[in-house]
Order: C-alpha cells, then sequence, then structure tokens
C-alpha cells in the first residue's frame, strides 16, 4: 500500500538539512549516470497549465531505484503540486505526496549546494530580491552553509520585505537582516538571490562587485529574466541544473545567446562541480552565478527522504 503525504506531514518531516543533503546526493548521481532527468512540460487548457516533470536515481541511500512524477496545476485559484513516488525495483506506488512545502524546501536546497561550491568561503552578506514564502527557504538554504551575518532585502513593496526581515529574523535567528529601499543596496553583498517572477531583470550586471555570487532562482519561463545581458558577460562561471531544461526556460540565457552575448557551452551544469569533475569558482574575485530551473530528481530526491522519515514515524494515511 501506498502513504499518503500531505502539506502538513511535509512541513512536519522534512528539514533544511535534510534537503541540501539530498539534493546534493542527487547531484553527485546525476553527474555518475545514475540519475536520469527529464524537463518540466506543460499543456493547457481554459486558462488552466499542467506541468509534469520525471526523473530517475539509482543508489539513493536505501533505495535501490526510484521513479518519480511531479505534477503541478497552475489556473486562477492558485497553484496545486503532487509527487508520485515509485519503487524502480518493483514499480510499486510507494507514495503520493502534497508537494507544495516539498518544493520549497529542494528549491532552496539547490540554490544552498550552489552556494556551497560556487560563493566565497568568507562570504558573508546576502542581498536577496523578492519576499514571498519561496525566499524563506532561499534565505535559510544559503544561511545553513555559510556564515551569514547581515542581510539586505528588496522587493517592490515595503510592507512586504518588511514583514519578510521580521519573519527570518525570528526564523533564523538573524541580528542584521533589514529592508533597503533600492535594488542597488541589496547588490552590495556577497551573494545575491533573486526570487521573483519579475519580466524585466532585477539585478544589473553594473552593480556587481567582484567575488559575488549569484543564485537566480525565480523564473523558469523563457518570458522571464531576473539579471540582465551585462550580469550574463560579467559571470566568470555559469552554472544550471539542467541544460537541457535550461535552453527552454532560460530567459536570460535564451536571450543572451541570441544577441551573441553567451554560447551555450559556457554554461555548466552544477553536478560537474559537486561531483569534483571540473572546478567552479577559481579565485576570490570571480563572479559566479547559478540559474535554478528546479528539476525532477531534486523532487525524487526530496520525496525519497520524506518518504522513509514518514516509515520511521509512522506519518502519513495508508491508501
Amino acid at each position: 500500500m501506498a502513504l499518503y503525504l500531505t502539506e502538513q506531514d511535509v512541513t512536519n518531516l522534512l528539514t533544511m538539512k535534510d534537503a541540501l543533503a539530498a539534493v546534493e546526493a542527487v547531484f553527485k548521481l546525476q553527474a555518475s549516470g545514475e540519475a536520469t532527468n527529464e524537463p518540466r512540460r506543460r499543456v493547457r487548457a481554459q486558462g488552466s497549465t499542467l506541468m509534469t516533470m520525471s526523473g530517475a536515481v539509482s543508489n539513493f541511500g536505501e533505495f535501490k531505484g526510484l521513479l518519480g512524477l511531479k505534477s503541478y496545476t497552475v489556473s486562477r485559484t492558485g497553484a496545486r503540486f503532487y509527487v508520485s513516488l515509485f519503487d524502480a525495483v518493483t514499480g510499486e506506488l510507494l507514495a503520493f505526496i502534497e508537494a507544495d512545502k516539498l518544493g520549497q524546501m529542494r528549491t532552496g536546497a539547490a540554490s544552498g549546494v550552489a552556494t556551497k561550491y560556487l560563493a566565497r568561503e568568507d562570504a558573508k552578506t546576502v542581498g536577496v530580491y523578492g519576499s514571498g514564502w519561496q525566499a524563506a527557504s532561499q534565505l535559510a538554504a544559503v544561511c545553513a552553509v555559510r556564515p551569514i551575518e547581515s542581510v539586505k532585502v528588496y522587493s517592490r513593496k515595503p510592507e512586504n520585505r518588511e514583514r519578510f526581515c521580521q519573519q527570518m529574523a525570528t526564523e533564523l535567528g538573524l541580528a542584521n537582516i533589514q529592508p533597503v529601499e533600492t535594488p542597488e543596496a541589496a547588490a552590495d553583498t556577497d551573494i545575491i538571490i533573486t526570487i521573483t517572477s519579475s519580466r524585466e531583470p532585477v539585478v544589473l550586471g553594473d552593480w556587481l562587485k567582484p567575488g559575488v555570487h549569484i543564485n537566480a532562482a525565480g523564473g523558469n519561463s523563457i518570458l522571464r529574466r531576473e539579471v540582465d545581458d551585462k550580469a550574463i558577460q560579467r559571470a566568470n562561471f555559469i552554472a544550471v541544473d539542467s541544460l537541457d531544461q535550461a535552453r527552454i526556460e532560460s530567459g536570460e540565457f535564451v536571450t543572451a545567446v541570441e544577441k551573441g552575448l553567451l554560447t551555450w557551452e559556457r554554461v555548466k551544469e552544477l553536478r560537474c562541480v559537486v561531483s569534483g569533475q571540473m572546478r567552479g569558482r577559481e579565485h576570490s574575485e570571480q563572479i559566479t552565478l547559478f540559474k535554478s530551473l528546479g528539476i525532477a530528481i531534486e523532487d525524487v530526491a526530496a520525496a525519497a527522504v520524506v518518504y522513509q522519515k514518514a516509515k520511521e514515524q509512522q506519518a502519513g494515511k495508508e491508501i
């Protein structure tokens, strides 16, 4: 019988430490050929969009093999996320998981892993663009891998960024987290996080200081851009979670390639750095950029952790 796990179950079971370890592990398996990812697909009807993405992972923890399908709808009434987790040996459905929280955590964890491998070791300051729900896990993940001392937050509405700062100060124990009134002010940091739905760049290349690392995590549509062409040109090392997905979803890169400002050969997959197949940052003055699109094997890895902990703690409902 399969386990049905709700959003509350996921919230109770999945920690950022768990998510970081799971995503890092699955990137290493991807590098060795033991994890396979299929890019997101979209179909539309009556104003709603159904997105599906799938992945396969071998030798993940105690599991010989896992298959996973994430499906979600976006409509006028909101978004609904679900992950189906299967045993790759038997084909059995192990769990059906409500996956909004799971997606938030794995997206933050991907940026955390990128920060661990690409940001300077002495990075202590963070600039956050966006103050929504997804921004919380982005900042939590970065704080888990670097000794962050101060954070600057910019978003369009002052009340939202002030609320976010108060929330994260409490959740993460940050003594120095403050809203800023201009986007330029948040760029004067060691690490930049963009987690917006903007169609126009929110971070300009002229603002970047040497040595900064950028996690561009907000856009997964070719119509959206969070960093401008100059930022891409200035980046010494550029990584993505999936090149196949970037070619159809990264508005920043597709636009730059069309203008002749970037070649796809310059864009590397993060798995190669995590596995040690190549170096990312070469020295402290380099600018590094990670474009996070969100891929299925991250969901499979996080779902596996949730399922395993649910079995251990007898959580969820059998169906």
